[in-house]
């Protein structure tokens, strides 16, 4: 098993900048795939990006060019930085590793308003 907690998120305006991370409670370096999902109120829970244990990355287009996604197998833990952020980015976002079974973090909530 592995257990994973989210930190960093918070109230940042329009345009604005957050850096989410994910701390596992083990190695990371056999987990195939982790990344970030995240759920807006009243919505279905969607992928945001994912990355592989050899660094290939996923984005949904709508967050191209603004979130970049990394893993450090050495600190066991998974960042998502989210750049020009949007009123439609608000939602909670959750860590996501696929090991076996699909495992999640508690989520943290990121609100982009003025």
């Amino acid at each position: 098993q592995v257990q994973l907690v989210e930190s960093g998120g918070g109230l940042v305006q329009p345009g604005g900048s957050l850096r989410l991370s994910c701390a596992a409670s083990r190695s990371i370096a056999s987990i195939y795939v982790m990344g970030w999902y995240r759920q807006a109120l009243g919505k279905q829970r969607e992928s945001v990006a994912t990355i592989t244990s050899g660094g290939s990355t996923y984005y949904r287009d709508s967050v191209k060019g603004r979130f970049t996604i990394s893993r450090d197998n050495a600190k066991n833990t998974v960042t998502l930085q989210m750049n020009s952020l949007k009123p439609e980015d608000t939602a909670v976002y959750y860590c996501y590793a696929a090991w076996g079974s699909d495992y999640w973090g508690q989520g943290t909530q990121v609100t982009v308003s003025s």
